[in-house]
């Protein structure tokens, strides 16, 4: 395979995240995307085998499944390979038949024939959370060529929902031990994003995405939090994306999660995501200009490779490039790096006692953290309102900044 050549003056720990990460369409072969998705060791040569067949029931033309009307909706809005804007055109589907048409199961439904909201997206209630592994998987072989739906120019004009999600306390510690916040049953702001961020990765699967999901970049966060939600509280969620919009290296946009108990917003987490685009010519390099001297460090902290693989374990997200120095090598990384999820969340524990009822955090995230290394935390501020950032304890490059209000 065929590995992208940096420049001698740049080595790869000094490109941003935005410049290492290369789409899977260019970087990965057929015979390694498959491998990654049945999450098998690279086999040598021509012990590779052809995922045509493999893919044979996954690419169903949805307009045959909108016209079997007998089909159960629950399954319907949970199959790999549905296009949801088809869902939501009127043009190839009877909105109000499909909605008043009583289905096998029940379990999910669509929740009014017409358009709902500002932007006139259809509801889709799912009967529960989907498992992430199951569309990381769906994700790496639609990065296959031929295997890909169609992209859509705009967002799906869908809103996915599930109700009723439960906290598992169990979980929870799991989640505050990994990321350093006290144990405690209050639950914290980043943990409302992996609660319910199947359903978002859900959406981000679906073939017509506009933007595939593998060899995305997630360069910014932002968290509301409206009053604290306690561990014996359920949550519903519901999820869209919006803002499509041209970025200098692709196309930008942003996935809303919306967590709400008893019908009252309670959290929103907008997470803006970079779909990387091949572009003739290039076109000239931004002039990144000097960086600022980071702030002293309040903190260090050694992020170890098994950050990388407990995070995965408890937010369900397993990509290969935070937990496998082959996967990392697949897209272009000398070595696997931390989640960025995992870094805000461990920035804000280190805020956890000074954080007021409410508040939003919103973060940028800079270069990688590569596992291993040794990070400087920083902070300052008064009240609820904080300026923080996490950068390399040696040289001073950038990891993530970001500001509490």
């Amino acid at each position: 395979m065929a590995r992208r050549k940096q420049r001698p003056e740049e080595p790869a720990e000094e490109l941003s995240v935005h410049e290492l990460i290369e789409g899977p369409t260019q970087d990965l072969t057929s015979a390694r995307a498959a491998l990654a998705a049945r999450g098998a060791p690279e086999p040598p040569g021509d012990a590779t085998r052809d995922l045509s067949a493999l893919a044979e029931d996954r690419t169903q033309d949805l307009s045959a499944l909108a016209a079997d009307r007998t089909r159960d909706l629950s399954a319907l809005a949970e199959d790999r390979t549905q296009d949801l804007s088809a869902l939501a055109d009127d043009r190839t589907r009877d909105l109000s038949g499909a909605a008043a048409a009583v289905m096998a199961g029940g379990a999910a439904t669509l929740a009014a024939p017409e358009r709902t909201g500002p932007e006139g997206r259809l509801r889709i209630d799912l009967p529960r959370l989907p498992a992430p592994g199951a569309l990381y998987r769906r994700a790496l072989l639609g990065a296959l060529p031929g295997m890909g739906g169609r992209r859509r120019p705009d967002v799906p004009a869908v809103e996915l929902g599930v109700t009723g999600v439960p906290v598992d306390p169990a979980h929870l510690a799991d989640y505050d031990r990994v990321c350093g916040f006290r144990l405690a049953d209050r639950l914290p702001a980043t943990y409302l994003h992996v609660l319910g961020f199947p359903l978002s990765l859900r959406l981000m699967t679906a073939p017509e995405f506009p933007i595939p999901l593998t060899g995305v970049v997630h360069v910014a966060n932002r968290i509301t939090v409206h009053r604290p939600v306690e561990v014996g509280e359920t949550v519903d969620f519901h999820t869209y994306a919006e803002n499509l919009r041209p970025h200098e290296r692709g196309r930008q946009l942003d996935v809303v999660l919306v967590g709400s108990v008893a019908g009252e917003e309670v959290w929103r987490g907008v997470s803006t995501y970079l779909g990387k685009e091949r572009r003739a010519g290039g076109g000239p390099r931004a002039d990144r200009g000097d960086r600022p001297t980071p702030p002293a460090a309040s903190a260090r902290w050694r992020v170890t490779p098994r950050v990388g693989t407990d995070y995965a374990r408890v937010s369900g997200d397993h990509n290969p490039i935070h937990t496998s120095k082959l996967g990392a090598r697949l897209f272009g990384f000398p070595r696997p790096i931390a989640h960025g999820m995992w870094s805000k969340a461990r920035c804000l524990a280190a805020l956890e006692s000074r954080l007021p009822e409410a508040y939003t955090v919103e973060v940028a995230f800079k270069l990688p953290v590569p596992l291993p290394s040794t990070v400087a935390f920083s902070a300052s501020g008064t009240g609820g309102s904080w300026d923080f950032a996490l950068h390399d304890a040696r040289q001073g490059r950038p990891h993530l900044v970001g500001t509490v209000r």
